[in-house]
């Protein structure tokens, strides 16, 4: 809006400038104007082409500061992922989330079908396929994190003294099935601070598929079974790409 007023004031300005020149400057006086045409079309100029690379620049500098965030926010998901498949419900305790990645186990089944003589009444006994789960191990949980700065996976990266909201609740996912859940999530107003104050506010608003929506950078959902980010795909992408 700013850039649309400033061409068509500076377009009121030439056209008040060429009036002048045509009406009351004498010929020996009027290179005087023209000077100030040319500086007011490279000052023109100038702005035009800011305004286009601004959207341009803040839509590079957005993703640079998302990703690590949302490479922190995986981290987070994977390990409410792993201590829900030990405790069967997620946690809000952060520093013991961070206790449970360095510390507990996970017990490795094997699943074998099995035959068993089953009575059917009346004398009759029939041999009936059974499956079977049984315990043949146990592994660490800090295998999944190797290389991975868990201890510090609520530091929001780039927002100083800032950390994830962390949250846990359930939601009923069909009539007396009550099932957890949880959200990590972050605003994103301290991760894009210092930068143009009127792409933020689009930002905030933004609703496509391809963009980060709502004001917060999250994962996992507190209204439904979910335990995906609100990220588009292009930054899964880009995490794959860096492992391989």
């Amino acid at each position: 809006m700013n850039l649309i007023l400033m061409i068509i004031g500076a377009v009121l300005v030439s056209v008040l400038i060429a009036f002048i020149i045509v009406k009351y400057l004498p010929l020996k006086l009027r290179w005087l104007p023209s000077i100030l045409l040319l500086v007011l079309a490279i000052f023109l100029g100038v702005k035009i082409y800011d305004g286009i690379m601004e959207p341009i620049k803040f839509a590079k500098e957005k993703v640079e500061k998302y990703n690590p965030v949302i490479k922190s926010l995986k981290i987070i998901r994977d390990a409410e992922v792993k201590f829900y498949e030990v405790n069967g419900v997620y946690t809000k305790d952060k520093a013991g989330l961070i206790k449970f990645i360095d510390t507990a186990q996970l017990a490795l089944t094997e699943t074998k079908t099995v035959i068993e003589k089953v009575n059917k009444g009346g004398g009759i006994i029939v041999d009936e396929e059974v499956r079977v789960t049984d315990t043949i191990g146990y592994e660490p949980v800090l295998k999944y994190f190797k290389g991975r700065k868990y201890n510090d996976m609520f530091k929001v990266p780039g927002v100083e003294g800032t950390e994830f909201e962390l949250e846990v609740g359930s939601v009923e996912k069909v009539q007396g099935l009550v099932v957890p859940t949880f959200r990590a999530r972050t605003p994103k107003t301290g991760i894009l601070k210092g930068m143009n104050k009127s792409l933020i506010k689009q930002e905030l608003e933004a609703i496509e598929s391809v963009q980060i929506k709502g004001e917060y950078v999250s994962v996992g959902s507190l209204e439904e079974v979910s335990t995906g980010g609100n990220w588009p795909p292009s930054y899964d992408r880009k995490d794959g790409a860096e492992k391989e």
